[in-house]
């Protein structure tokens, strides 16, 4: 299979586990093109970024060279499945949104949590109504509130995206979830998708046994909700999947990259690293494995 790669090469910053900073200065260093900032709290919350310090903060990476793939709006909990939490949540991601314009790009990624199968119950009703809106914003602002692939098959995402007006609500692709979680093939995936896809993550993985999403992303009245460490403990855990090198899992990466060929993405290839011993050296080997395809 021949594949020539003309995408820009993005990495995760936070997932150096440095200081912001430093985390731009090494995504440099190892030849990335762009960078994905989680945006929720500390430094990035936009709460704390005043019109200075955003002004500030994108000229500090335009001068290394670099640009911002995505922010990650990311809120945890049960996703946008809980209505009574969903003002605040919905509040923030817009100032997220605002945040990542003023910072250069357009795309916001998150978890919304487990879409249900029934289109009736009070949750499917609770996460409409919040990417709705969301994604109305996001269109009015020239934006997009890409959804992160893995807690659902990509057939049943689609169906949920199909219900909405704009294009506001969208994807970010990560294959890997898709193979630890639902066992669902990421290259029909992109296809099934195409019409959606923002932004993408290159990450591997295994699906050792199989997995209730449930315990993965969570889901309102099952458990207490879903968090970023929750599941990269999981990933490291290697009880249920084990999120591995891009190269060493079951992600077909040449099969996956011309998929994203074929339907004409153009966008990132953001690089995300949630265990190991070293990511930052893990990091820096999955530049080389997609520049190899390059």
């Amino acid at each position: 299979m021949s594949i020539k790669l003309n995408n820009k090469i993005g990495v995760m910053v936070d997932s150096f586990g440095l200081d912001l900073r430093e985390g731009l200065r090494r995504a440099k260093a190892i030849g990335a093109d762009g960078v994905q900032i989680y945006a929720v709290s500390g430094e990035m919350d936009p709460a704390n970024l005043t019109a200075e310090k955003r002004r500030e903060l994108r000229a500090f990476i335009e001068d290394l060279g670099l640009e911002i793939s995505a922010l990650c709006g990311d809120l945890g909990g049960h996703g946008f499945q809980d209505a009574a939490a969903n003002p605040a949540k919905i509040e923030k991601s817009k100032r997220i949104l605002d945040l990542a314009l003023d910072l250069g790009t357009n795309i916001v990624t998150t978890h919304i949590g487990i879409v249900p199968d029934d289109k009736n119950s009070p949750v499917y009703a609770a996460m409409h109504e919040a990417c709705d809106e969301l994604g109305r914003y996001a269109t009015q602002m020239g934006a997009f509130f890409a959804i992160e692939t893995g807690p659902e098959p990509s057939a049943h995402l689609r169906a949920f995206l199909d219900t909405f007006e704009t294009k506001g609500v969208s994807v970010n692709f990560d294959p890997a979830n898709m193979v630890m979680v639902t066992g669902d093939d990421p290259v029909r995936g992109v296809h099934i998708l195409k019409d959606y896809i923002v932004h993408t993550h290159v990450k591997d993985g295994k699906r050792l046994r199989a997995v209730d999403p449930r315990d993965v992303y969570g889901f309102l009245g099952y458990d207490k909700g879903m968090s970023h460490e929750k599941i990269a403990e999981m990933a490291a855990s290697g009880s249920s999947f084990e999120e591995v090198p891009p190269g060493e899992g079951a992600v077909d990466f040449p099969a996956y990259f011309a998929a994203l060929q074929e339907i004409g993405y153009t966008g990132y290839l953001t690089v995300e690293r949630e265990v190991g011993d070293d990511p930052a050296a893990d990091i820096g080997r999955a530049v080389e494995f997609i520049r190899s395809f390059q």
